[in-house]
């Protein structure tokens, strides 16, 4: 909800942008003030802060333009990169193509089938590699009007070398985010549900005592597996292999609900944290079932990417590791697994206090990895951002890593 206040329309074809700005001299000493980028400058290359001095005190100013939205085109680039040729992956390629310009690895199949649909994987890799480097560029403006010496530019070309690298790793930071940004807005829907899943919960546990907790239980799980279905459909996975899911998902759901209606006996017969374990897991029983599915099959996939070479050959730990990485580039995914391992806690939490008849609370506790996916979802951008400035800061202080 605040995302809509804070970001700027989510279709531009041209992406969208901020600018910060300074333009008189005097503010190149209020370090605090500075953005963090010409700060970084200052600090491992102090020569340039009389440099910079200079143009602006000649009726120039300097500004740090930063892409806040992915423009379409590299979007549909990636995705058609992603789903033609690289099983659904961006982060096994997508990095080292804009860092080092290494391209994937296409075979002819690839070609083929990115043909038969429309798309051209040599173009969609020149559209990403033009534009790498307009999500983060120092600019210079000439506010009097006077014109630009060629010094001047020389100057804003020496600048960029030096934030070269670090602009390159917001383009990273930013394709991705933007890439899985179709899927969150699933997340931020299954929040808004919770608004309808506590009256009713409310409203059923008054009048048949235990037909609100399996509601409660089950209601948001029903609802995120449609979201993970679609979102996992988006990804580039076939509804068949989506069918074979459902083999297992039958019979969790089935236990889930056997869970759910065990909750107040466990309660009346005085075992509350047992009962608050139980509601717990209920609840979470196809989100938790869901995400272990997702990474076998983004791992699968992984498999198959070492087979046809387009990932170098690694030992079993590594693959999970790659899938763990590419399922969670969704905040989404990080958030409902993390709600998901809090469930049982915050089960016995309402149990403890003595809630669990309690609508609002039922469906609080039934929706937790909802709640905390939304809110992974509302911080995702800042998350990026912070890591972002962590980097420079970390580059200023001397420690790389």
């Amino acid at each position: 909800m605040f995302e809509r206040f804070t970001r700027p329309p989510k279709k531009s074809p041209i992406g969208s942008y901020k600018v910060e700005i300074i333009s008189l001299p005097e503010e190149c000493d209020w370090v605090e003030y500075l953005p963090i980028e010409i700060r970084y400058i200052f600090k491992k290359h102090p020569e340039y802060k009389a440099r910079v001095k200079k143009i602006l005190s000649d009726g120039k100013a300097l500004g740090i333009r930063t892409v806040l939205r992915t423009p379409e085109n590299i979007l549909k680039a990636v995705h058609d990169i992603s789903i033609r040729s690289q099983h659904n992956y961006i982060t096994t390629w997508l990095p080292e193509l804009l860092r080092s310009h290494k391209k994937p690895v296409f075979s002819d199949e690839d070609y083929s089938r990115a043909k038969n649909k429309g798309a051209n994987l040599d173009d969609a890799v020149n559209t990403i590699l033009k534009d790498r480097l307009r999500f983060k560029r120092i600019v210079l403006i000439d506010e009097e009007n006077i014109g630009i010496k060629t010094e001047e530019q020389e100057l804003m070309n020496e600048l960029s070398e030096i934030l070269y690298p670090v602009f390159i790793d917001y383009s990273v930071y930013r394709v991705v985010a933007d890439n899985a940004r179709e899927r969150t807005e699933i997340a931020q829907t299954i929040v808004k549900a919770l608004l309808i899943i506590g009256p009713l919960a409310h409203f059923l546990e008054k009048y048949v005592s235990g037909l609100g907790k399996l509601f409660a239980a089950s209601a948001d799980d029903l609802v995120g597996e449609s979201a993970e279905i679609m979102a996992l459909r988006g990804s580039g996975f076939t509804w068949k292999e989506l069918a074979r899911r459902g083999r297992i998902l039958i019979p969790v759901f089935a236990l889930a609900t056997w869970g759910a209606f065990s909750v107040e006996p466990l309660i009346q017969g005085g075992h509350e944290i047992w009962g608050g374990v139980v509601f717990g897991l209920s609840a979470v029983a196809l989100s938790l079932t869901t995400a272990i599915q997702s990474l076998f099959m983004y791992r699968k996939n992984a498999v198959r990417l070492m087979k046809e070479g387009k990932i170098k050959k690694i030992n079993n730990k590594e693959l999970t590791k790659v899938a763990i990485h590419q399922d969670f580039t969704n905040p989404a995914r990080l958030g409902l697994l993390l709600g998901a391992a809090m469930a049982p806690f915050m089960g016995i939490l309402g149990s403890v206090l003595g809630v669990m008849h309690n609508g609002w609370a039922l469906a609080a506790i039934g929706s937790t990895e909802s709640i905390v996916a939304g809110i992974t979802v509302i911080l995702a951008d800042r998350i990026n951002e912070f890591r972002f400035r962590r980097k420079l800061e970390k580059l200023m202080s001397g420690n790389k890593k």
